[in-house]
């Protein structure tokens, strides 16, 4: 069966964003970026929540074709371009989106019936309130937290209203030289 994996940057404190979804904290170099493709190697399916979806359809279809592309916005375009596309909303229609299934309720059916489904990992690239409704369902499989070195002090916190407890295992760590560095937990099943 397919793992659902959820990827987000944090602060030491536990925030994913400032007050107003200021992201200029998040450290990224190389590492990260070429860390970032082994995921995505292993991923066929990008999950988003309505929010991030629209930030990511904003940039990314186009990224790789801009005359000053790195590499790895061309990478990651051609890979954002070709997956498959799950957005969890009740305020968007499927209707005219390419490659793309809006889920907006039965939550834990839909998901389950895309883990069962032949194909790779299935990723989720920030969309912090999808990961609550998730989780609070038992979906995620494995989580790639990326702890950047800062304290943000407030923000959007990365785990806020999280009620029940999640055992988690840790299977992978990775420091870079940037000083952030990658906890990789699978999630304990019962």
């Amino acid at each position: 069966m397919r793992k659902l994996i959820f990827s987000m940057h944090t602060s030491l404190d536990g925030f994913v964003a400032g007050l107003n979804g200021e992201m200029d904290w998040i450290f990224i170099d190389d590492a990260i970026f070429d860390f970032v493709g082994t995921m995505t190697d292993k991923a066929d399916t990008a999950l988003y929540g309505r929010v991030t979806y629209e930030m990511m359809q904003s940039y990314w279809p186009t990224a790789g074709e801009k005359s000053n592309a790195s590499k790895h916005d061309k990478e990651h375009a051609a890979w954002y371009n070709t997956v498959s596309k799950v957005v969890l909303s009740k305020t968007i229609s499927e209707e005219g989106l390419d490659n793309t299934k809006v889920i907006g309720d039965q939550l834990a059916d839909n998901i389950n019936k895309i883990k069962k489904q032949d194909g790779k990992n299935i990723l989720i690239f920030g969309s912090p309130s999808a990961c609550h409704s998730l989780l609070s369902q038992g979906l995620i499989d494995e989580f790639c937290l990326f702890v950047n070195p800062v304290l943000l002090g407030h923000g959007i916190p990365l785990f806020k209203g999280v009620t029940d407890t999640t055992k988690l295992k840790l299977i992978e760590t990775k420091t870079f030289s940037c000083g952030v560095i990658a906890l990789h937990y699978e999630t304990k099943r019962n």
